[in-house]
């Protein structure tokens, strides 16, 4: 184990880290339903689904069957003028399984790239209708990505700060993020109506989409909003002919209690982005989905029209398999289900555990549970979050907080004793800080 720590060391780069600072990783063996057994002898109750991606569990034979089977038969071809079945039968289950009007599925690798892809989707629509919108609408606190045009969508965020002078211009509009016993809600939200109210009456024939986290926003500490609110801003957008484009990257694939978010919205967008649980966490896969009319603005006689865009492992075939076999488990495995009874227990607990002086703004929407810590320091670079990360981890817990914000999203399999111990994990930690106050 220490001579694979030395090695890592000298050759890896990791992401989202501060080398010179962050203490050794901790080598993986392999994982098995919601726990990652490690190098050293010990196990880890994954309770962040790995950086959101594992859906239903680590190593399910039915997903690692599947690629294992594709992998036998064809393992990739070429997407552009080639086609196979995994790819296609993966399209028509998902046109069949999202709101009504999501029919045409384009394939790429990751969620930033699925984002990419929808803004260079809406932009080039807009031009091959004779059009001139030039511009995009995002909230803040919006996180999308960190290719460039997802960073410029999300540069509110202040993860992207060395590289501001590359990134193309996007207007914000205030975020209403709610919690429970929120009061004042309703005020903010209608600040944030007014806002997009006076942007669309003197920008929006300019402008092309409106980007945005359905009901949660992720990485900027699980804020979450209200389906009213999302139903709101949807009928503005629409009635002022700008597309809404929603990124369910982290949402998407039963998180918050429907299979995507924009089920539990009410609100069908004109774009959808899609990756991580998309394969069940196995393999690295996204798409984006429109509407048919977006598609038919494409279709001409010379190539200028056509959507140039595209890499190498388009439509990976192992890709699409492990996410027809995620998508079959939903039902096989009453998925749903799952993720309502995992949601009751984040109520029970969290409802034992306020109210506390040290907490603020407790939340839940599906299997994501949040709340902030109370500190000055509140904020990504919050010193609460290292202090935070090695408490669990010395107890066997990959909990990874966002900042002073705590959260548990944890993969579906995940059995209610695992679940309590990871509640019984924060009690502890919320006695640890209190007492150190």
């Amino acid at each position: 184990m220490n001579n694979l720590i030395l090695q890592d060391r000298r050759h890896v780069w990791h992401p989202f880290t501060q080398e010179a600072t962050a203490p050794d990783p901790i080598p993986i063996l392999s994982a098995s339903g919601a726990t990652l057994h490690g190098a050293d002898g010990k196990s880890y109750l994954d309770l962040i689904s790995s950086w959101w991606l594992t859906t239903h569990g680590h190593a399910h034979p039915v997903i690692a069957e599947a690629i294992a089977q594709q992998a036998k038969k064809l393992e990739q071809v070429i997407f552009a003028g080639f086609t196979h079945e995994p790819a296609v039968h993966l399209a028509t289950a998902l046109a069949e399984k999202l709101p009504a009007g999501l029919t045409r599925v384009f394939f790429s690798d990751n969620g930033s790239t699925a984002v990419e892809v929808s803004l260079k989707m809406a932009r080039q629509y807009y031009l091959n209708r004779g059009e001139q919108r030039d511009q995009f609408l995002a909230f803040d606190g919006g996180y999308h990505g960190d290719t460039v045009g997802a960073m410029s969508m999300g540069a509110t965020t202040g993860f992207f700060e060395p590289f501001k002078p590359l990134l193309f211009a996007v207007d914000t509009l205030p975020y209403p993020q709610t919690w429970m016993g929120d009061q004042t809600v309703e005020a903010r939200e209608a600040d944030s109506l007014a806002a997009l109210d006076s942007y669309l009456e003197t920008q929006g024939h300019r402008c092309a989409g409106l980007l945005l986290e359905p009901l949660v926003q992720g990485a900027s500490g699980m804020r979450m909003c209200r389906p009213e609110f999302i139903q709101a801003v949807a009928k503005r957008v629409k009635a002022a002919g700008v597309l809404l484009i929603f990124d369910e990257v982290m949402t998407g694939f039963g998180r918050v209690g429907t299979l995507f978010a924009s089920e539990k919205a009410g609100v069908t967008p004109d774009i959808i982005c899609l990756s991580k649980g998309l394969t069940g966490g196995f393999m690295p896969l996204s798409v984006t989905v429109c509407r048919e009319s977006i598609y038919e603005a494409f279709l001409g006689e010379s190539f200028d029209r056509a959507f140039a865009h595209g890499h190498s492992f388009t439509a990976n075939s192992l890709s699409c398999a492990a996410a027809l076999a995620s998508l079959s488990l939903f039902e096989q495995e009453k998925s749903l289900e799952k993720v309502a009874q995992i949601e009751t227990i984040h109520q029970q607990r969290m409802a034992a555990i306020l109210p506390r002086t040290s907490l603020e703004k407790p939340r839940i929407t599906g299997v994501i549970a949040a709340l902030d810590f109370v500190t000055a320091d509140a904020g990504y670079g919050s010193k609460m979050a290292p202090f935070l990360k090695a408490f669990f981890i010395e107890r066997g817990l990959l909990i990874r907080p966002l900042g002073n914000v705590l959260y548990l999203l944890p993969p579906y399999c995940i059995s209610e004793a695992d679940l309590h111990r990871a509640w019984d994990g924060i009690e502890a930690a919320l006695q640890a800080v209190e007492s150190s106050a």
